[in-house]
């Protein structure tokens, strides 16, 4: 007997119907075909193991399996369930009539409890695209699948639930999640907050800037001085996700199983921090069955590289395309996958390797040790870099003063406000939302200058040795500051503190 069951399966952070085809039929043995990967071939001792220790077998007859389609390689043990489920239609131990009607995943135990998979709200969400009426999966996936509308979930303990189900035996709860209420309630919550930091009004200000128009940052300041401190606090003041940023940030945390059991729908914009030690795949994605890697999973957030000088420069190398594309395409010979990659940069270091800043007495690096260190971080990275500040030690009276800075929640405000005159001005550009991301044409269209302001330029350029991408990135700096005042004309004052902005470029830090 033929029966269909159906699985999806994951590439890059889109999902693709698999159709699962059992036959029973005369004969002993059992063939698996459809390109499936070692997980999915030992899925045959799982699947025995479960059915007999829930009261079923695996029928003693020919048992062919075919996932279609059978060109695409599939991987992966979250198909247990629904090879299970389909050998036991096939073999009329139970009803197979309605199982046309549901999506069936998940990786079973020896006792037949199920256990969690990943990429589950991309799934759900081609699911109800293919007009499937419900969806069957470990019930740690539940609240996950659950944000997708006009789809029924059901999160499952074990097999026997499942064919309890379809066997009219019992009825089973629908998972339900209010998503936009759920959203709304959480989108603000935080574990830091920027007034907590005691003193470095500059840097806030720096960094009140890279938020308004999503400028990379690169922090430098010795030890202890708060480049951390301030990094982690970044998220708090950005502006809240959009509810179509968050399902996407969500997808993407989904297929790299990086979501919670309690988990439904991302609130907050990420914030990822990797060792210095991190490889170019764990960093950009790939592998063998291509992965995300941290600069997709920092999507519509920031990626904090602390001690920036410590990565291996390879690996820094290979977030040159990603940061100006805003994409990472991995290809394979029979595929290519894109993930998304529109993060905010922000990367701090020390000033030397001694970890102090050249005319700081305790500074014993000498000129040559300086330069190898600041050689480590490329010119065209730094190019990429909007923002440079540095980051002095908070002085004695800063630490003792009782008084709080200024909350996230205010300069998030002026953020906002920021922002929203950015999406206006670029509504009719499609893919550009905030400064940071404008091109020469709008960079042409929407930043012009004064001949002070151009004067003031050219001699920064000329002194500091900047390149045309870095005189781009002023513009844009410039931009942003004027927006926060909300000032249609880039005047001299915003280049200036723009230009500011780049002092430290590389040709003046050993100096």
């Amino acid at each position: 007997m033929l029966i269909k069951t159906f699985g999806s399966a994951v590439y890059g952070v889109h999902a693709q119907l698999i159709t699962v085809e059992v036959n029973v039929d005369k004969g002993v043995g059992y063939q698996l075909v459809g390109m499936p990967d070692m997980a999915i071939k030992e899925s045959a001792h799982r699947i025995s193991a479960a059915l007999k220790n829930c009261g079923y077998k695996m029928p003693g007859k020919k048992i062919t399996v075919n996932m279609a389609p059978a060109d695409l390689r599939k991987e992966g043990s979250a198909y247990d369930l629904t090879i299970a489920m389909g050998i036991l239609a096939a073999s009329e131990q139970i009803q197979g009539d309605d199982l046309d009607q549901y999506l069936i995943m998940g990786e079973l135990s020896l006792d037949g409890s199920l256990q969690p998979i990943k990429g589950v709200l991309p799934i759900a969400i081609q699911a109800r695209e293919d007009g499937f009426k419900g969806f069957f999966l470990p019930k740690q996936n539940a609240k996950e699948a659950a944000i997708v509308n006009d789809l029924e979930v059901y999160g499952v303990d074990n097999i026997k639930e499942v064919i309890d189900f379809f066997e009219k035996n019992i009825k089973l709860n629908q998972v339900i999640v209010n998503t936009r209420e759920e959203f709304f309630e959480n989108n603000n919550k935080f574990l830091f907050d920027f007034s907590e930091v005691k003193g470095q009004e500059n840097v806030k200000r720096a960094l009140e800037i890279a938020a308004a128009g999503g400028h990379n940052v690169l922090l430098i300041g010795p030890p202890g001085s708060g480049k951390t401190m301030l990094a982690k606090r970044i998220p708090s003041i950005l502006p809240p996700l959009t509810l179509s940023e968050a399902l996407e940030t969500t997808k993407i945390h989904s297929v790299a199983g990086k979501l919670g059991s309690e988990s439904s729908l991302m609130t907050v914009r990420p914030y990822r921090n990797p060792h210095h030690t991190i490889s170019g795949v764990a960093l950009v994605g790939g592998g063998s069955y291509p992965q995300p890697g941290e600069i997709s999973l920092s999507h519509n957030g920031v990626l904090f590289l602390d001690e920036l000088p410590e990565f291996n420069r390879q690996v820094l190398e290979v977030m040159r395309q990603p940061l100006e594309d805003r994409v990472v395409t991995i290809s394979r010979a029979k595929f290519t996958i894109t993930y998304p990659a529109s993060f905010m940069l922000i990367a701090s270091m020390n000033p030397t390797p001694s970890g102090y800043f050249p005319n700081d007495p305790k500074n014993t690096s000498t000129l040559q040790e300086m330069q190898r260190y600041m050689n480590k971080i490329s010119g065209p990275l730094l190019d990429r870099i909007d923002i440079h500040v540095e980051v002095s030690p908070v002085t004695f009276d800063d630490l003792s003063n009782k008084r709080k800075g200024e909350s996230s929640a205010e300069i998030r405000t002026r953020v906002v406000e920021a922002r929203k005159i950015q999406t206006l001005r670029y509504k009719t550009a499609e893919g550009i939302h905030y400064n940071a991301q404008i091109g020469p044409k709008q960079i042409d269209e929407f930043c012009l200058l004064d001949d002070i302001s151009k004067k003031l330029l050219k001699s920064a350029i000329e002194k500091l040795g900047l390149s045309a991408r870095a005189y781009d990135r002023i513009l844009r700096v410039g931009r942003t500051i004027a927006d926060l005042e909300k000032s249609d004309i880039i005047q001299s004052h915003h280049i200036g503190e723009a230009i500011q902005y780049r002092s430290l470029d590389r040709e003046s830090w050993s100096k």
